[in-house]
């Protein structure tokens, strides 16, 4: 048990290359797990247009911050742009085109050669990458679409043979709606299962305020469930996955587009900041999910000094952005989990007693299936009150964590019975704690 004062800290072992790694769904349907059956933690970076605008020096600096930050995904998409100039306006820095003629029957060797590097440079460096196979301009009617139902699936086919021995997860979808293009994008998912043989995990990545449930849950070819929540303070990541994890078959669930921090909310309003990223990031794991995903406005983007001064409409530099106060604070979340046998946690509001408030807002607990801890999230620092019975042992110890900085404050022993109060050591409306209770004999 960490020592009162003391940070959580990373694990200090060497990276270890991931590459190797195959990815499966646990028994329960509830988390990933790899070929010897050890729980992985999905943390997952948002670095879209990391294959168009990084060179190799700033690859390594980047992958290294975010493994050393306690990420474990980096996620990005393999195809954003058929030519330098993309239409949301960002630029490829790369001279080579993903596609040749525009053909997804023709992948680019030069291009896919930099995608080969940097999907091989982030395993060496313990990362998995989870790929959005392509934007969803490819797949809709829009100048820029070349995918149909046929040639979809060959595309598909080709990211999965090239990658079958990478540590890849495969998403689908590029922030869309399937519509009426859902045979098109199922037919991309079975192409990635076909090329790799079924070794890697496939999901479906809507547009905002979905979750890939809402359309694919049933599917054969879905092997876990993709959320984006949404840019914005009303974010609720617990609702979302809260819904996901009450359906059957029961699968993972990520919310792996949450608010992202320095993310505009609107003409003369506060941008999105660390507390709401924390927020969300507690609140979904403590909903039943199987990680959860980050992202910074800026790393979309990928700003750099050539694009302008800055700040540019609230834009910031990359390295800048790399440092965001919520990057660090979501790899002490992990760390906290990881300090438990986090994977046998399941939702239990009925462990507060007192009022949990609501949306964004509300109080959310979890325990140990078998009563051995239990976990509370106060977003604003409200006092809760806990129904001691939820845990096993005859007394139970008590601390605070310092979402903000890992910090714990212990604060006692208490008997096993009755309902309890605690108070957190601050309240105001950026002071979220983490009440950990642990059982004891």
């Amino acid at each position: 048990m960490a020592v009162c004062g003391n940070a959580a800290t990373p694990n200090d072992a060497p990276v270890r290359s991931v590459k190797n790694l195959k990815l499966k769904v646990s028994a329960n349907g509830r988390y990933f797990v790899d070929q010897g059956g050890k729980p992985f933690f999905y943390l997952g970076d948002t670095c879209w247009l990391l294959f168009q605008r990084l060179n190799h020096e700033e690859l390594d600096e980047y992958l290294k911050d975010r493994a050393a930050k306690g990420f474990t995904v980096i996620q990005a998409y393999v195809l954003r742009g058929l030519d330098r100039k993309h239409p949301d306006g960002n630029a490829s820095l790369l001279d080579a085109t993903p596609l040749l003629d525009r053909d997804p029957g023709r992948p680019n060797e030069e291009f896919f050669k930099n995608v080969d590097y940097v999907v091989n440079r982030a395993n060496e460096l313990g990362l998995v990458m989870g790929l959005v196979t392509a934007k969803s301009w490819h797949v809709t009617d829009h100048p820029e679409r070349v995918f149909d139902e046929k040639n979809a699936y060959t595309f598909g086919k080709f990211l999965g043979e090239r990658y079958r021995n990478n540590a890849v997860m495969w998403f689908p979808g590029g922030d869309s709606a399937p519509g009426k293009y859902d045979a098109v994008w199922v037919a991309m998912a079975k192409g990635l299962k076909d090329g790799s043989g079924s070794s890697q995990l496939v999901c479906y990545h809507g547009q905002g305020s979905t979750s890939s449930s809402m359309w694919f849950h049933k599917a054969d070819w879905l092997d876990f469930n993709s959320i984006q929540s949404g840019h914005h303070f009303g974010s609720d990541s617990y609702a979302f996955v809260s819904k996901d994890y009450a359906l059957t078959p029961a699968k993972p669930t990520v919310d792996m587009e949450p608010a992202y921090e320095n993310h505009p909310t609107g003409a003369g309003k506060p941008r999105i900041d660390a507390h709401k990223v924390r927020t969300q990031a507690y609140s979904a794991m403590l909903a039943g999910a199987a990680g959860h995903g980050y992202g910074a406005l800026d790393l979309f983007w990928f700003y750099k000094d050539a694009d302008g001064p800055l700040p540019k409409n609230g834009f910031q530099h990359w390295r800048k952005a790399m440092a965001y106060e919520g990057s660090g604070q979501v790899g002490l979340m992990r760390r906290l989990f990881e300090q438990r046998p986090w994977h046998k946690i399941v939702p239990d509001q009925s462990a507060i007693a007192s009022e949990q408030g609501e949306g964004t807002q509300r109080v959310v607990a979890a325990r140990a299936e078998d009563g051995s801890f239990l976990i509370a999230y106060t977003p604003v620092g409200q006092p809760l009150s806990i129904h001691m019975s939820k845990l096993s042992g005859s007394s139970v110890s008590a601390q605070w964590y310092d979402a903000r900085n890992g910090t714990w404050k212990a604060i006692r022993r208490y008997s096993n019975k009755g309902i309890q109060e605690f108070a957190p050591p601050a309240r105001g409306e950026q002071d979220d704690w983490v009440l950990v209770l642990d059982a004891k004999p």
